[in-house]
């Protein structure tokens, strides 16, 4: 399953508890420092992709004010998706950060070679 940025998000929005419809959206903006802003439309089409996948699964219904508010929570195949791609993310970030030191090495030694002039 190709996990986008929003799943991503939703899926760690839901790790430590479960939440609401709108308590996702204020948790992935929280998360992603305001990067990302799921709208609602956004959100239950991705709700419902990650539950379709059993990654998450509705946890309750409450009536709150008149509105029915619907929690979803992290099933364990989601915690395990969810960690798969965190570990896939984290060594692209390692092979990534290991090719930009090695670049500003060899430009810093070719520099030298050249007299400053690069």
């Amino acid at each position: 399953m190709n996990i986008t940025e929003p799943m991503f998000l939703a899926l760690t929005a839901l790790v430590d508890e479960p939440r609401h419809g709108y308590g996702i959206v204020q948790e992935v903006d929280r998360l992603s420092e305001g990067r990302v802003q799921l709208k609602i439309g956004t959100l239950y089409g991705v709700l419902d992709r990650l539950s379709a996948e059993g990654l998450v699964a509705l946890d309750r219904e409450e009536v709150q004010q008149g509105r029915l508010r619907r929690y979803y929570r992290l099933t364990d195949e989601g915690a395990g998706a969810l960690r798969e791609e965190a570990d896939r993310m984290a060594a692209n970030a390692r092979a990534a950060t290991t090719r930009l030191r090695a670049r500003t090495a060899d430009g810093a030694a070719f520099r030298r070679l050249v007299g400053g002039a690069a």
